[in-house]
C-alpha cells in the first residue's frame, strides 16, 4: 500500500532541529503509530517538524487523502498537547492565581462556549458523550482539572474529522476510569471515517494496544521501527532506551532547615462553592509537621481546589477556618509568609509557567516563589541552582530558553523548583506527569532522600504504585464527600 503520510530525506534548517540522519519515515493505511523515547529525545522536536514548524534544508513532506491527491499537512493533521489551552482562551496574559478569582475571569469561555462554535453539532454531542464530559458544559476552560481538561482537548481536536490526530502523552492526568474510556474511545476513533492515531508517549504502559507500529527515538536519532509486539516483548532494548543522568547518591542532598511549627494544615469544616456548585464540603483535615500523605480521588473531585486553599491562591480561605504552619488564615500574614513554607508543582502550574527565560532562571524564581524570576539570585542562591540541575540531571539546560526545552524536561525543571528553597512543606501534584520510565524511578527515590522527618508531604498521583514509600497516610476526595 502507498504511504497516507511520508517524511522523506527532511533536514531542518535549523541546527538545534536536525536529527543525527535525515529523517525517513512512512506511515500507510491502517496504521497507528507510538513515537516513544526518553525525556529530550526528540519525540516533540519530530513533530514540530512534520507540522512545519521550520523550514526545510532539504527534503518533502506528502501527505495524501484516499485518492491519492495532496492534502495541506496542516489541513490532514490535528496535534493536541496539554498547553494547547493557549489557543482557546487569551491565558498568556492571565496569572496563576486568577484560576480562583472568579471576579477575574468574566471573559474566559466555557465549553459550552467553544465546542458550539464548531459546524458539526451532531458530531460534537457523539465526541461528548463518548468522553462521558456533559457535566462540563457550564465550566470556564480555566476552572478544568487537568484530566477535565486533556479530555475536552480531544473532543475540540477530533471536531474537524482530521486524517490523523496526533496526541501528546494524552493517558497522563486523568484518573482510572478516565483511561479506560481513552482506551475505548481510541479503539473506537480507529474505525471512524479512515482515522489515523499518531501517540507521543515515555511510558510503555501508555501504549494502547490499538497501536501497530513502533517509532523509538533517542538522542536525536530515528531508530529503526518496530511493531507492536516486538517492542513490548523486548525489554533489553527498553532498557536501553530509557536511561536516566538524574543523580542517585543521597549525599549530594543537603537537609538543613528545621521550621518551628507543630501542624502544617488545619482545616476545619472547610467548605468551597463556585455559584451553585459545591467543590469541597465540611472537609476536617490536619498535616502534623513531618507527616507524608497521599491525596487521591477522581479527576474533578476538588484535589487542586483543595491545593490552592493551602498555596494561598485561593481567595475563599479567608471565609474558612484554616490555619497554616500554626497561624490562621486572616490573621495579618501574607501569601509569601504562606508560600516561603512550601515548595509546590502541580499540572496547572506547569500550564501557566510558559515563560521564555532561561531553565536556570526559572528554577532560580523559586526562591522567590513567583512565575518568573522578578528578582536575582544572589551567589549562594544561585550555586544552589546549579546544585539541584546537577542532581536532576539537567546541568546542560542551564542558558535554555524554557520555552525551547521538551515537555518532560519542563517538568523536571519545575520539580528542581520546588527543592532549591529547602521548604518545609512540599506538595507534588502529579509530580511524574510526562516523564519517562526511568526518570519516574530516580525521581521517586529522590523524593524518598529528601523528605526527612521534619518535611511534611502531600503527594498527588491517579497511579498508586507511584507513590513513594515513605507515604503513609491518605485522604481520598470522591465529588463532595472525603
Amino acid at each position: 500500500m502507498n504511504p497516507v503520510l511520508e517524511l522523506k530525506n527532511i533536514v531542518p534548517l535549523q541546527k538545534f532541529a536536525i536529527f543525527s540522519n535525515p529523517i525517513n519515515w512512512k506511515i500507510k493505511p491502517n496504521e497507528h503509530w507510538a513515537i516513544i523515547g526518553s525525556n529530550g529525545s526528540g519525540k516533540n522536536l519530530l513533530i514540530d517538524i512534520l507540522l512545519s514548524k521550520y523550514g526545510l534544508k532539504t527534503g518533502e513532506i506528502y501527505c495524501k487523502d484516499e485518492y491519492g491527491n495532496n492534502i495541506h499537512i496542516r489541513k490532514c493533521i490535528k496535534f493536541v498537547a496539554f498547553h494547547d489551552i493557549y489557543s482557546l482562551a487569551d491565558l498568556k496574559n492571565s496569572y496563576y492565581q486568577q484560576r480562583w478569582n472568579t471576579g477575574l475571569e468574566e471573559d474566559i469561555p466555557t465549553v459550552k462556549d467553544i465546542l458550539s462554535k464548531e459546524p458539526d453539532q451532531s458530531w460534537i454531542q457523539h465526541l461528548v458523550t463518548a468522553f462521558k464530559i456533559e457535566d462540563l458544559n457550564v465550566k470556564k476552560i480555566n476552572l478544568l482539572s487537568s484530566g477535565e481538561l486533556r479530555k475536552f482537548l480531544i473532543v475540540k481536536s477530533l471536531s474537524s474529522k482530521p486524517k490523523f490526530l496526533i496526541m501528546d502523552n494524552p493517558f497522563i492526568g486523568l484518573d482510572s476510569y478516565s483511561r479506560k474510556v481513552l482506551r475505548n474511545v481510541l479503539e473506537n476513533l480507529t474505525t471512524i471515517g479512515n482515522l489515523q492515531i499518531i501517540l507521543l508517549v515515555s511510558d510503555i504502559n501508555d501504549i494502547p494496544e490499538v497501536i501497530t507500529h513502533i517509532l523509538p527515538v533517542k538522542n536525536k536519532t530515528i531508530l529503526p521501527e518496530m511493531s507492536y509486539s516486538e517492542f513490548t516483548n523486548d525489554q533489553s532494548f527498553q532498557m536501553n532506551l530509557f536511561k536516566s543522568s538524574i543523580f542517585q547518591n543521597k549525599e549530594q542532598i543537603t537537609i538543613n532547615k528545621n521550621d518551628e511549627y507543630i501542624n502544617a494544615i488545619i482545616f476545619k469544616n472547610v467548605t468551597i462553592k463556585y455559584g451553585s456548585r459545591t467543590i469541597l464540603k465540611n472537609l476536617n483535615w490536619i498535616v502534623k509537621k513531618g507527616e507524608k500523605w497521599a491525596l487521591l480521588g477522581p479527576n474533578g473531585s476538588g484535589k487542586s481546589t483543595l491545593l490552592s486553599l493551602v498555596a494561598g491562591d485561593n481567595p475563599q480561605a479567608y471565609a474558612n477556618d484554616i490555619t497554616l504552619f500554626d497561624k490562621k488564615r486572616g490573621t495579618g500574614e501574607s501569601i509569601w509568609d504562606i508560600k516561603k513554607h512550601i515548595g509546590y508543582v502541580s499540572p496547572e502550574m506547569h500550564l501557566y509557567y510558559q515563560k521564555n527565560v532561561s531553565c536556570k532562571e526559572i528554577i532560580g524564581s523559586g526562591f522567590f516563589d513567583t512565575i518568573g524570576l522578578y528578582k536575582k539570585c544572589n551567589e549562594k542562591q544561585n550555586e544552589t541552582v546549579l546544585e539541584w540541575m546537577k542532581i536532576f540531571g539537567i546541568s546542560h539546560l542551564k542558558n535554555i530558553s524554557f520555552l525551547n526545552v521538551s515537555t518532560g524536561e519542563q517538568r523536571l525543571i519545575l520539580l528542581a523548583r520546588v527543592f532549591v528553597k529547602n521548604p518545609s512543606l512540599i506538595i507534588l501534584d502529579e509530580p511524574l506527569h510526562g516523564l519517562d520510565m526511568e526518570n519516574k524511578k530516580q525521581i521517586k527515590k529522590l523524593i524518598e532522600a529528601y523528605c526527612d522527618k521534619n518535611k511534611a508531604l502531600i503527594y498527588v498521583t491517579h497511579y498508586k504504585d507511584e507513590i513513594p514509600d515513605i507515604v503513609k497516610k491518605e485522604i481520598v476526595l470522591i465529588k463532595n464527600e472525603v
